[in-house]
């Protein structure tokens, strides 16, 4: 039909009915006073696809219309993860719920095959590790209709496992949850109205636990078939590990910070020996994977879309559970890691504690260990700040750094009042960043630089307020006939914790490999030149005053004055010197690094990128932009860094006694500090797998570099490899 013809019409001079519904079919009108809107869409796939082909991996197009933020903000088309449209609402088959698999037969309340039991328990094992690697309760532990309604199960060991499974998840919350250590892309907090069963004790929980267990203890006492024995020992062995591994978290959430508290984690006590037993309990369950029905089966009641209404109006995540040996793995490792855990009451001072936080961040551990090390050693943070617990404990650390005369003498402080409280409070101002410095370590690894960069600033407010005590102490100090300076002794505290956050900073770009290897020369010279130099300076200084006041006791005690203070250090040994060393061995090799990178890109075999599209200086001031709040160190410009290594080439041109090219010296510079960095770790010789692999770092590079400053490939342009599989911050070179 159309619009010239002849259209019938009512008496009333409207469109009849008929003549209305038809003209709406055929497009004529719509229902709305605005005409009907016409697209002409283009198919564009072919185009877009071999365009895309042209971009290297890493490069985006940028255009005015089309930024980073609409890119991310895009929806990836038929992609699980990004289109919402895939997952939920296409489905043909109804959702199940409880209560209609009940119904239909597919839900069995009793009467369940040892093989079913075994694939359900098996299978929320599975979702709990994908729940606590950051998916949602919904979609991975509540997906199993069985946790819905738990006391309906007949089945004594089903039920007797799902009802420890929601008192798992309820722990697990607490620990997480009190030491909040998490970010969006960690841990989903939400638990959809779900109730955690508060009134099953946990007493009770682990008595019905140990009744399934004697259950089928008996049964094979009674020496069934082969298969059904295998079967029992499989369920026996999931039955006991849940309940020892409930029981090792109920004990860690019960400590506090009271010495008869600590005894339970001892390496002789009973969560050990649990601990031991979780390992023996993960072997049986890995053998016995093959018996338990496979994941896809509906006898195991997981229904996937069961909680989607929950979910709140966004794009939903897309959680993939993991396999059941990936999950019997986790907990392996996870156990492990509960082991190193318990070690942290073994750290008497503030100082060995950060370096055990430290250390186990580094190894990247799960959230929820993460979160218990947290909650062991600070229970109560925010208590914590307020409290004078973190007084004594950072005073402690002070003296145990550098003794200040002003710590080191009871009666100094006891006959001047004002003096005490001086200090108290600047003790106090340091709580809050320092507590932040150990919270900062259960963090994700990419979450901590930008934390770092924040308490930069913190640390900064400190070394002005520490300059102040020291000065006012060192009038007090003064008059002490015979003691020594306080100058600088704060002052120094608060500096290497600083110079700390500032190579952890620069050290964690390597790891989140957010550099180019164009940009390592200037990230290794700051390292080299600077950091590493400061370092080095507060530890010698700290080392000299600690030996100065050891001195000055051993005099008190020749006079007889007083009590005798015992001197815990052998005569002549000096306290940091590991440390000195080891700092030492940094150093050398950020500059070996920082002077092999000036050689390649002499050469021409590390790329750098054209200077209408890049700016070195833009770069440089990008890089080291959280430190422009500090005035001690004070920040490096990137003038300084250009003058300073024309300044090192020149020298190195100099000294060098035989006519060669620039960079071949260089290369030999760089040669001789890795040798340098070798000597130094072996003298040290450990047995610690830093040193070792550090040593390895050393030892390979010393040789890579001599070949290349005695002429091998000069002439290829081979970029060379930075290979950080051995060390995450120190590569070896390697050349292809």
């Amino acid at each position: 039909m159309s619009m010239n013809e002849h259209i019938k019409v009512d008496d009333d001079g409207d469109l009849s009915d008929d003549e209305k519904k038809k003209l709406l079919e055929d497009g004529v009108f719509t229902t709305t006073a605005t005409p009907k809107l016409t697209y002409n869409w283009v198919d564009i796939t072919e185009e877009f696809t071999s365009l895309a082909k042209t971009l290297n991996l890493g490069e985006l197009l940028l255009d005015k219309h089309f930024g980073l933020y609409e890119a991310m903000s895009a929806v990836e088309m038929m992609d699980p993860k990004m289109d919402a449209g895939m997952m939920c609402n296409r489905s043909d088959k109804p959702t199940l719920t409880f209560d209609k698999g009940v119904e239909l037969g597919v839900l069995r309340l009793e009467g369940l095959d040892l093989l079913e039991q075994i694939g359900v328990m098996d299978q929320v094992f599975a979702c709990f590790v994908s729940w606590i690697e950051g998916n949602s309760l919904a979609q991975t532990v509540f997906a199993n209709l069985y946790l819905h309604k738990p006391f309906s199960i007949e089945e004594r060991s089903l039920k007797a496992f799902c009802i420890t499974a929601y008192k798992m998840v309820e722990i697990i919350k607490h620990f997480i949850d009190q030491a909040a250590v998490f970010e969006e892309e960690d841990y989903q907090p939400m638990q959809y109205g779900y109730r955690l069963v508060p009134d099953v004790s946990e007493q009770r929980t682990v008595g019905m636990l140990r009744e399934v267990e004697e259950d089928l203890f008996r049964r094979l006492r009674q020496r069934p078939p082969q298969r059904e024995a295998d079967c029992l020992g499989a369920l026996l062995a999931r039955i006991k590990f849940i309940r020892l591994l409930y029981s090792v978290l109920g004990v860690l959430g019960r400590q506090d910070t009271e010495p008869e508290a600590r005894k339970e984690l001892r390496p002789e006590s009973e969560l050990h020996k649990a601990l031991n037993m979780c390992s023996e309990q993960l072997t049986i369950m890995r053998s016995t994977i093959p018996l338990a029905i496979p994941s896809d089966s509906p006898k195991l009641g997981f229904e996937p879309l069961a909680n989607q209404r929950l979910l709140p109006p966004t794009f939903p995540r897309y959680a993939k559970i993991k396999s059941r040996d990936e999950a019997f793995t986790y907990y392996d490792d996870l156990i492990q890691r509960l082991r190193v855990v318990c070690k942290i009451y073994s750290h008497a001072s503030f100082h060995t504690a950060l370096d055990f936080f430290m250390e186990f961040s580094r190894q990247k551990p799960c959230l929820l260990s993460r979160s218990v090390l947290q909650v062991l050693y600070i229970p109560q943070p925010s208590s914590l700040l307020t409290n004078t617990r973190v007084v004594e404990v950072l005073r402690e650390a002070a003296k145990s750094f550098i003794c200040p005369p002003s710590l080191a003498s009871k009666t100094l402080l006891a006959s001047n009042t004002q003096a005490k409280e001086f200090l108290d409070m600047f003790l106090l101002h340091c709580g809050r960043p320092f507590v932040q410095l150990i919270q900062l370590c259960g963090h994700n690894r990419a979450r901590q630089r930008e934390r770092l960069a924040h308490l930069l600033e913190d640390f900064s407010n400190l070394q002005d307020e520490a300059e102040k005590v020291d000065a006012y102490l060192h009038n007090l100090t003064s008059k002490s006939e015979g003691r020594r300076s306080h100058l600088a002794c704060f002052g120094t505290w608060i500096l290497y914790h600083t110079l700390r956050i500032m190579i952890m900073y620069l050290l964690s770009g390597f790891e989140l490999q957010l550099y180019s290897v164009h940009e390592y020369h200037y990230i290794y010279w700051y390292l080299y030149e600077f950091l590493y130099g400061w370092l080095l300076s507060s530890l010698s200084r700290a080392d000299s005053l600690l030996l100065e006041q050891e001195s000055y006791l051993e005099k008190e005690n020749s006079r007889g004055k007083g009590k005798k203070n015992k001197v815990k250090r052998k005569k002549g040994c000096r306290p940091y010197a590991r440390d000195i060393t080891l700092c030492q061995v940094y150093q050398n090799l950020c500059g070996g690094y920082y002077k092999a990178a000036i050689a390649f890109q002499r050469t021409g075999k590390i790329n750098i990128p054209k200077s209408e599209f890049d700016c070195e200086k833009v770069r440089y001031e990008h890089r080291f932009l959280p430190f422009s709040s500090l005035h001690t160190p004070p920040p490096m410009q990137y003038t300084e860094f250009c003058d300073m290594t024309k300044t090192m080439e020149t020298q190195i041109c100099v000294q060098s006694e035989k006519q060669s090219p620039d960079h071949t010296r260089l290369f030999m510079a760089a040669c001789k500090n890795f040798h340098q960095a070798r000597t130094l770790l072996e003298i040290m010789a450990s047995s610690d797998q830093e040193i070792n692999n550090l040593l390895l770092v050393a030892k390979t590079n010393f040789v890579v570099l001599k070949l290349l400053a005695g002429g091998h490939k000069q002439d290829s342009n081979t970029p060379p490899i930075f290979d950080f599989s051995q060390h995450c911050h120190f590569p070896i070179i390697k050349l292809n």
